[in-house]
């Protein structure tokens, strides 16, 4: 029991650090669009380019940062980071120029990536079979809620008092990680959980349960991070137009698709644990992950249908219900796949695949909505989630040594 204590004090501390550190990128998503004078730069594509950089550096960085990772500890990759992140915060607030910003937001990519998969290598230090799906819940639930804290302050505060000063007071909350990353974080060897392969002799790319695995990662990230994340707006407007009315009160699309992404972030630090303990000891990973992809074809599915402004706005929550599921579940998997199949090597590369799905879905969702509009994108999504549904029932014996069978079964017989 003192030994699933410590494990879950030191994932909450690297949930809270991530948090903190992810509060000042958070914040630019809403203040920078409408503060970009202030900010010292000279239009809104430039803020585009800003906000989007820090995802495709992160793709090669990838690579290079597991490798870094398998020279240096945990404790120094999470230290680097949270350095790195009050850096970029602080530099937000002092920047002038479109070259300064590009700078900073590539340093930014350098940091997440640098917390990214400290985390994920934290985490399968810490945990096993039992308990490994209601630690990654507790982490991606509890670090989300940095974003949360960025976007509602981030804006407030701008308007109250500058984005300089926003910006240098979200820089002192990072600061503080430093310090807790010092204390609390596992110094972490790189050495696999008890029973599991080396490295070099698991790691194969034709292993096609791997290459599944990483591709639902992908996908997911691709609908959620990226699709989701960038359209949700721009769909309330193809439905409504500009303004959407509740209770009598005229609603920006912008707000109101603000607010619903909002009230995601507010569950997962609750939901996401929760949806990982179901997986690590009731249903399993297998039953998990195909009841989400068959509600999510639902939920995407109505969503491009025109329906009533209230079931709409239920159907939209239920889709992002069944993201926290989801996205706690994949990144799940692969911490079961790991021990298994690469351990460090694997989940470097499944960063690599969700960092990947995150970067291309706004592109693809914009791609498909030019030819065919908004509500094609979400019914072409629908379909590929179906799709995913079908591979995974049909992949059940494929990918048996590396999902959880629930109730406490042992999926490494």
């Amino acid at each position: 029991m003192a030994k699933e204590e410590r494990a879950s004090r030191q994932v909450v501390v690297l949930s809270l650090i991530t948090a903190a550190c992810l509060i000042g990128d958070s914040m630019l998503y809403i203040v920078l669009p409408v503060h970009f004078a202030e900010a010292g730069l000279a239009s809104l594509w430039e803020v585009g380019i800003i906000l989007s950089v820090n995802r495709l550096v992160r793709l090669p960085l990838n690579p290079a940062v597991g490798w870094l990772y398998r020279r240096i500890s945990d404790r120094t990759g999470i230290f680097i980071a949270t350095v790195l992140a009050t850096l970029t915060t602080f530099g937000y607030a002092f920047a002038d120029g479109f070259a300064a910003w590009l700078f900073l937001r590539c340093l930014w990519g350098v940091a997440w990536t640098l917390l990214r998969l400290g985390g994920f290598y934290c985490i399968l230090g810490v945990s096993s079979d039992g308990d490994r799906g209601y630690f990654m819940g507790l982490y991606n639930g509890l670090y989300r809620s940095g974003s949360l804290v960025g976007m509602l302050f981030g804006g407030i505060f701008a308007d109250w008092i500058g984005f300089p000063f926003t910006a240098m007071l979200f820089g002192a909350c990072t600061a503080v990680t430093i310090v807790l990353g010092l204390a609390y974080v596992p110094r972490g060897t790189g050495a696999l959980p008890a029973g599991a392969v080396r490295e070099e002799n698991a790691w194969r790319w034709k292993d096609g349960a791997v290459l599944w695995v990483m591709a639902t990662g992908l996908v997911v990230a691709l609908i959620y991070q990226g699709l989701y994340a960038a359209t949700l707006s721009q769909l309330v407007q193809s439905h409504f137009g500009g303004d959407v009315s509740l209770f009598g009160v005229a609603v920006g699309a912008a707000t109101f698709g603000g607010v619903l992404q909002a009230i995601r972030w507010g569950w997962e630090p609750w939901l996401a644990p929760w949806f990982g303990k179901l997986s690590d000891r009731r249903f399993g990973r297998r039953t998990m992950m195909l009841v989400s992809l068959g509600a999510g074809a639902v939920a995407f599915g109505l969503t491009a249908c025109r329906l009533p402004l209230p079931l709409w706005i239920a159907v939209l929550l239920l889709s992002q219900l069944v993201g926290t599921s989801l996205t706690t579940v994949a990144d799940s998997v692969a911490s079961d796949t790991a021990p298994l199949r690469g351990g460090r090597v694997f989940m470097m590369w499944y960063s690599f695949a969700v960092d990947l799905g995150a970067a291309i879905g706004p592109v693809v969702a914009y791609l498909i909505s030019d030819f065919w509009g908004m509500d094609a994108a979400y019914a072409l999504t629908a379909l590929l989630l179906l799709a995913f549904t079908v591979k995974w029932c049909w992949s059940a014996p494929l990918l048996r040594p590396f999902v959880r069978p629930g109730r406490g079964g042992s999926p490494r017989s």
